[in-house]
């Protein structure tokens, strides 16, 4: 049973994804995270990983057919590494918070107040059980519309060498392309137990501070500062 507001919450999602579920607790499925789950154990909720199983899958179908098509020129290697940088948790990402789909997720306590909201394996895994919901819901077709009206713009930027592999490679390239300064990464503070640390990183130009980020490891707190960089302050070098 869903709730009053949370059903306003869903059909407002609905409404950013142009797609009316025919089994809206689908789409709540696909919207809540094993932390949530784990802490409500007691009313039998149900995560969303069975979700973004299927939802990979289906999204490597839909990528795959779309660019066989589109690009007749490109041969099998080409072909796998435009789907490997499209279906990438980055690529996920992005156009996950494209959609907000981080204000529309069910979070444990925990993930809540490290961030969970903005960290990028979340959103990836979220928008991937989006797309296996979608898939149950409306058959193939649904799931393809979804993932073409939100991907295919990221495809002809893998197709032209331009899609970045990651947030720490883009910054760099696109820095140096426009100085000669000195990156450089700083986890400036560390946090909880041993077994489930949170650390926080500031990435600089010199000795600019351009972004911030925290994560369960340093790889992922330098990969959210990075991304930070990248969407609030690179446009002063564009």
């Amino acid at each position: 049973m869903i709730h009053k507001n949370r059903r306003m919450q869903l059909e407002e999602f609905q409404r950013k994804i142009l797609y009316s579920f025919q089994n809206l607790q689908l789409l709540n499925t696909a919207l809540t995270h094993s932390s949530y789950a784990n802490e409500m154990k007691n009313k039998n909720v149900i995560h969303n990983e069975r979700l973004e199983f299927l939802g990979d899958s289906i999204l490597s179908l839909a990528i795959s057919d779309y660019i066989f098509h589109q690009y007749k020129h490109l041969p099998e290697g080409d072909l796998t590494k435009v789907r490997a940088n499209v279906v990438c948790e980055p690529s996920l990402a992005i156009k996950a918070k494209n959609l907000m789909v981080g204000d529309y997720m069910l979070l444990g306590k925990g993930e809540e107040n490290t961030g969970g909201r903005q960290r990028g394996s979340i959103l990836a895994d979220a928008f991937e059980a989006i797309i296996g919901a979608l898939y149950i819901d409306g058959g193939f077709q649904a799931a393809r519309e979804f993932v073409l009206s939100n991907l295919s713009d990221l495809v002809e930027l893998a197709v032209q060498g331009n899609l970045f592999k990651d947030f720490k490679t883009q910054l760099q390239e696109i820095l140096q392309s426009k100085t000669n300064g000195k990156i450089s990464y700083q986890v400036v503070n560390e946090e909880g137990p041993d077994h489930a640390k949170i650390f926080s990183v500031e990435v600089y130009l010199d000795h600019q501070l351009l972004g911030r980020g925290r994560g369960k490891s340093k790889k992922e707190a330098e990969q959210n500062a990075a991304e930070e960089a990248i969407e609030k302050e690179i446009h002063k070098y564009e």
